[in-house]
């Protein structure tokens, strides 16, 4: 299984880059894990065009046999052994790519939170885009070394 990591977002962030760049390759050396950023939709008055649009362009890469998980605030809060069981139901139910996609400044549309398989609160506060893909980087790296039985976690 792969995992890849999809976000819109503008531009390139030195801390966060290297916070999560050093996660990934950890991980990466033994579960193929990659990011991939959507560039924000315009600036428009209508918010809810602008996630529209931003969530067709994460429904565009997804391709069949993906598994979707939206991080929102209003979603799951589950604890690191949770998210473990996620990613490991995930490799035994034969998923070939489960996705995480952190949207853009106001989130995702609707439509993209029901076709979700799960959807992801890292917190229960609204968090800057970059902050959540250090956390949800850090978690991805907690959960694999659970699973292949290294002694990050605790």
């Amino acid at each position: 299984m792969n995992i890849l990591l999809l976000r819109v977002a503008k531009a390139k962030c030195k801390w966060a880059d290297a916070a999560s760049n050093d996660y990934l390759k950890r991980i990466g050396r033994q579960l193929p894990i990659s990011e991939q950023v959507i560039r924000p939709a315009k600036a428009h008055f209508d918010v809810s065009v602008r996630r529209q649009q931003e969530s067709k362009a994460i429904q565009s890469i997804l391709k069949n046999g993906d598994r979707l998980v939206v991080l929102d605030e209003r979603g799951e809060t589950p604890t690191t052994e949770g998210l473990q069981k996620w990613v490991e139901e995930s490799i035994h139910d034969g998923c070939k790519r489960l996705v995480f996609a952190i949207g853009g400044p106001f989130g995702h549309a609707p439509e993209l939170r029901q076709e979700a398989w799960k959807s992801l609160a890292l917190s229960k506060m609204v968090l800057n885009h970059e902050l959540a893909r250090v956390l949800l980087s850090e978690q991805l790296y907690r959960i694999y070394t659970l699973m292949v039985g290294g002694d990050y976690h605790h």
